[in-house]
Formats: structure tokens, sequence, C-alpha cells
């Protein structure tokens, strides 16, 4: 049995070979690339993410990234957003001030962490839902976030028969979504790729979901 193919969509984010070399640590066959159709076509795609809200949605935008997920996503093809490549996922992104049109997948604003400390940078433990696939078998394990915004609430209202989604919470100073899973449409705000075996395993378990 072949290895999944899994495209690392490359808009101009940083942080991308991390992701590849972790994926195919996981047993993920990767490609780095903008090309629609290789993005199309591939098992899963990672939409990676570092910096600011609006950076990010600027560079994805001028690479037709929206568009390249929403394709997916109505063929029922896996995505997987990391970091800011979850937050941008969201409605819109508030930051120092700036209001940012995101993706619109999933409504809510991404706002600042009310914590003493920021950025929120280093290993902390997370709240699994029962049924989460991504993190079977590494419910207890710890995982590295480098962020001072996210997903405060959950507003999307799933009815039947579409299944709920599986909601993964962390708290730095407030209680923050740290991971969805909601049909073909997964992202963890903490960087799998860089949260050692765990991180690996996660990435793994969503690589045998695809």
């Amino acid at each position: 049995m072949s290895a999944a193919s899994v495209v690392v969509l490359d808009y101009g984010s940083g942080n991308v070979h991390s992701a590849v070399k972790a994926l195919e640590r996981a047993g993920a066959e990767v490609e780095l690339t903008s090309d629609r159709r290789r993005a199309l076509e591939a098992d899963g795609l990672l939409v990676p993410g570092v910096g600011a809200f609006d950076a990010v949605m600027t560079a994805l935008n001028r690479a037709g990234g929206g568009d390249i997920i929403d394709a997916r996503l109505a063929g029922g093809r896996p995505v997987l957003g990391i970091c800011v490549g979850m937050q941008v996922l969201f409605s819109r992104g508030v930051e120092r001030g700036t209001e940012t049109e995101g993706l619109g997948e999933w409504p809510g604003t991404i706002v600042e962490l009310d914590a003493p400390v920021l950025p929120h940078m280093g290993w902390n433990t997370v709240e699994t839902d029962p049924g989460s696939v991504l993190f079977d078998g590494i419910e207890d394990e710890r995982f590295y976030f480098v962020h001072s915004y996210a997903a405060t609430a959950w507003e999307l209202d799933v009815m039947p028969p579409f299944p709920s989604p599986s909601l993964t919470w962390a708290t730095h100073g407030t209680r923050f979504l740290a991971a969805v899973e909601n049909g073909p449409l997964s992202a963890t705000q903490f960087h799998p790729e860089k949260s050692g075996e765990p991180g690996i395993r996660l990435l793994r378990n969503w690589i045998d979901s695809l």
C-alpha cells in the first residue's frame, strides 16, 4: 500500500520545511508546492502559518489559497491548518486594533489572549475531546505553542445528521481552542512539527485518517 500524499501549501509562510520533515517522519509522501492541481489532488493538504494574521491572509489570497481550501472541502478532501493556519480558518482576526477578514470556514473571531505573559510560548497540556482522532493515544501529552492570539469560543452550531465537531482546549490565562476536528477540516493552534514524538504521532493519526 502506497504512502498517503500530502501537499504542504507553499504560499510564502515561514517554517514550512520543518512541517515537511515532520510529515515525512509520520509516513506521508510530501510535496511543498503552490500548484493548484497538485494541492487539489493530494490525499491531504497542510496549511502552515506563522506571523501576523493579516500578513498570512495577504499571502494566502495572493496564492489563491482560500480557493484551494474551499475546493478541497467542497469535495470532502482533508485539510489541516497549523498555528496561524488554524486562525485564518475563522471569520476574522483582530490584532493590535486591526480587524482582518479570514477565510470564514468557521464563524468566530481570533483575539488576543487575556494572560499575564504573552506570547504563550512553550509546552502545555490540552483537554482532549473523547471522540478525537488526532489525539488518539496521546491524550495526556504536552504540545508546543507559540502564539498570542487564538479562538476563545466555538460558534458553529452543527445540526444532525452532521457529526458534532471534536474540540480540544488549552489554557493560558484564557481558555482557548487548541485543536478542532470538523469533518474534513482539522486544525491545531500548537505546532505538531515542534512537539517531538507526540506531534509526530498526531500527524500520523491525521495521515492514517486520509
